[in-house]
């Protein structure tokens, strides 16, 4: 049992081997190389010989080496019109789209799954283990919020919207039976996956890759938030409260459909830099005093890269940034998503500044490394499919 009472499983275990399985990997869709991108990936490091399916798959021929080059077996929504820029409009025909997946001939089938990868369909003798980053956000506790992102908390559309959302939680909370064993990539992932599926689950923090992110203890006078600007990440409470802060500074990297409206909250204090490499990001955030983060994340790897590089964290104290960042050791909390509240974090965060040591908080962050993912994966992987095939066969 993990502190928060998940079962973890003991990588030291001597194990059978997974090396002769035949194993799907059904993921939501493959478009750039984000946080689930990451764990597909190091799945991929531990099981080699997997399979790859996933709604659609738009990456570039060249950004394809995560993924050790493998094909992608696509759902029809790969062909359907304009699907390479708005796939994300034909959402009501995903749940048909992913049972339309034939993996009939593996023995496991990992569904890396956010919205409905978990819904495709295994038959008795398939152990099915769904690594689960969330339920599906926008149909459940987080519908009001995406409904009111989006213009659709009103009128005929959003009527539309809701039904849609409704018929997703029947499919999802359905679909949920269909898995044998649920990861849960967080405590609070655990809590979502009880609330929408009455399951328990084992808690494996994702893969945080740290190489790139080296020590750096000497600090500038600048914070950093580094976000895309979409409405739960909450850029526009950041940048509106360093507005009313003068005399602090802040550097803001990240684009997005928000990017307008968080430039007009933009005081001369604030400097917007919208898009950089990840050499620009890593290069500020090794350089900067504190990374200030708003949203309340599943889990969240930004933090856990900042504390890589010796920088302490400002974060919303909800989700996964309770795991990731200790108030008063890494970082600080502050308690409600509003202004006040924010300066108040920042004011007690500048008053324990002296006391966050670059090394601890680097140390902090090697305990979500990859290799440590890895390991743990595979042990629960071996020891799922031991338990499965005992159960199976009487034994």
């Amino acid at each position: 049992m993990d502190a928060g009472g998940l079962p973890v499983y003991n990588p030291a275990m001597p194990l059978r081997s997974l090396d002769n399985l035949r194993i799907a990997i059904v993921h939501e869709w493959f478009v750039d190389h984000s946080g689930s991108e990451k764990v597909v990936e190091q799945m991929l490091r531990v099981l080699p010989q997997a399979d790859l399916f996933a709604l659609v798959d738009f990456l570039p021929p060249g950004q394809r080496g995560f993924l050790q080059d493998k094909p992608v077996r696509t759902s029809y929504i790969q062909r359907l019109p304009r699907a390479r820029k708005s796939f994300r409009h034909y959402l009501p025909l995903f749940p048909h789209a992913v049972e339309q997946f034939d993996v009939s001939d593996y023995d496991i089938v990992i569904s890396s799954s956010h919205a409905v990868a978990k819904g495709v369909l295994t038959a008795p003798d398939q152990l099915h283990v769904c690594m689960c980053y969330s339920p599906i956000r926008y149909a459940w506790d987080l519908q009001h919020d995406y409904l009111r992102g989006a213009g659709l908390d009103r009128g005929l559309k959003g009527l539309l919207a809701r039904w849609v959302l409704h018929y997703l939680r029947l499919w999802d909370v359905r679909t949920g039976n269909g898995v044998d064993e649920f990861i849960a990539t967080s405590r609070f992932i655990a809590g979502r996956i009880r609330k929408a599926y009455g399951r328990s689950s084992t808690l494996i923090y994702p893969p945080v890759n740290l190489d790139a992110f080296g020590l750096h203890e000497a600090k500038e006078d600048f914070y950093l938030c580094a976000s895309r600007m979409v409405p739960y990440k909450r850029t526009d409470l950041i940048v509106e409260a360093f507005s009313r802060s003068p005399h602090r500074r802040l550097i803001v990297i990240g684009d997005g459909p928000c990017f307008s409206r968080v430039r007009r909250l933009a005081g001369p204090n604030v400097t917007l830099l919208g898009y950089q490499d990840d050499a620009v990001l890593i290069d500020h955030m090794r350089r900067a005093k504190g990374l200030v983060f708003a949203a309340k994340e599943d889990f969240g790897i930004v933090p856990l890269e900042a504390q890589a590089c010796g920088t302490a964290v400002v974060a919303y104290g909800a989700g996964g940034a309770l795991e990731t960042v200790i108030d008063g050791e890494t970082g600080v909390h502050f308690e409600r998503q509003t202004v006040e509240s924010l300066l108040e974090a920042l004011d007690r965060f500048e008053g324990l500044a002296s006391s966050f040591s670059p090394p601890r908080l680097r140390a902090h962050a090697q305990r979500f490394a990859e290799p440590r993912f890895r390991d743990e994966f595979r042990a629960f992987m071996t020891q799922a499919w031991q338990g499965f095939a005992a159960r199976d066969t009487g034994e």
